[in-house]
């Protein structure tokens, strides 16, 4: 059965390209996850010069309310900014920043297909042979994107200072910790004074921050290779260390307890990143990083709760973090100060 969105994405996109004509959209469906973006997947067809061609589609549309707030050009502009570079992205066609079309912001992208995403499938053991080989590709990429040039998201991002990355992420994630948490989060408070009283040191560059990679969130194949880095709706500039420590986070070890990303030990994607990026994970620093991860985290699952609760998304997703993830991150974090 047609979906209900279908014309209305077909006029839109027939209006973007006055030299097709016949354009129409089929096979819409949503693609299951997403709490901050709804994400479908379709196909476009249409006739030009006389040629018909069809082309598989992702839309990325805002929901009514969001598990993070995002501001979609960021999202749009991070992927232009690594599409054709040694990060595989998605090749990004259209920003629409008006609700009119389809009643909410989205944007549409060409659909790397053919691989998968899901840790679920990562781990299900036919792919044991190549995590090995997932890991480096992983950490590799991660290294390319702590040296790309910043300039690309400098332009519509605020510009740190190399010694305040760590201040104004704290600030921002322990803020809304505050606004949003409905009980109690007394580990969670204990980090934020820890890491207060003993900030990191200056950055070493300035970085495009993915802001949420971690395993789920690339495109594999089962060969272990990576053709896909995706979710950088929370990208921003900053301390090149806070993505190296969002993949450490230890809520993703996806039962894989003591391998990063469930991939391999921590040590050892240390070991790639640094040899990719050409930076150094000073031990200390890196531990800083990885804590406010965690603190991050926790902002992300207790404002996930609180859109749940208070009505402006009653989607599934949006409350399973909060059951499944504000205790165990309560326990990560006890875990990296030595209390557990």
């Amino acid at each position: 059965m047609a979906h209900a969105l279908e014309p209305r994405l077909a006029a839109y996109v027939a209006g973007r390209m006055p030299q097709a004509s016949g354009v129409t959209v089929s096979n819409l469906e949503r693609i299951s996850g997403g709490a901050s973006r709804e994400t479908y997947r379709f196909v476009l067809s249409w006739t030009e010069a006389g040629q018909p061609t069809s082309r598989k589609l992702i839309l990325r549309r805002d929901p009514p309310a969001s598990l993070i707030d995002t501001e979609r050009r960021v999202e749009f502009e991070a992927y232009r900014a690594f599409h054709g570079s040694s990060v595989p992205v998605p090749d990004m066609l259209w920003l629409e920043e008006a609700s009119d079309a389809l009643d909410h912001p989205f944007f549409i992208a060409g659909e790397i297909a053919g691989f998968q995403a899901g840790p679920a499938a990562l781990f299900a053991g036919a792919t044991e042979a190549v995590l090995a080989r997932v890991a480096e590709r992983k950490w590799t990429i991660l290294g390319d994107i702590a040296t790309a040039d910043p300039a690309p998201l400098a332009a519509i991002l605020p510009t740190p200072a190399l010694d305040d990355c760590w201040r104004r992420e704290l600030d921002h994630w322990a803020g809304l910790i505050a606004r949003d948490a409905d009980h109690p989060l007394p580990i969670t408070e204990a980090a934020i004074r820890w890491l207060r009283a003993n900030p990191p040191p200056a950055a070493q560059r300035l970085s495009i921050v993915h802001g949420d990679y971690r395993t789920g969130n690339f495109l594999f194949d089962a060969h272990g290779d990576i053709h896909g880095v995706l979710d950088w709706e929370m990208a921003h500039l900053g301390d090149p260390l806070e993505d190296l420590g969002w993949s450490l986070q230890p809520v993703w070890t996806f039962g894989r307890s003591g391998m990063a990303g469930g991939l391999c030990p921590p040590a050892q994607a240390v070991a790639i990143w640094e040899r990719a990026s050409g930076l150094v994970a000073d031990p200390a620093a890196l531990h800083w990083w990885t804590l406010f991860n965690c603190v991050k985290g926790q902002g992300i699952w207790v404002g996930s709760a609180a859109a749940f609760n208070s009505g402006g998304n009653r989607a599934p997703i949006m409350i399973y973090p909060a059951w499944w993830l504000i205790n165990a991150q309560e326990r990560a974090m006890a875990q990296l100060m030595g209390r557990l």
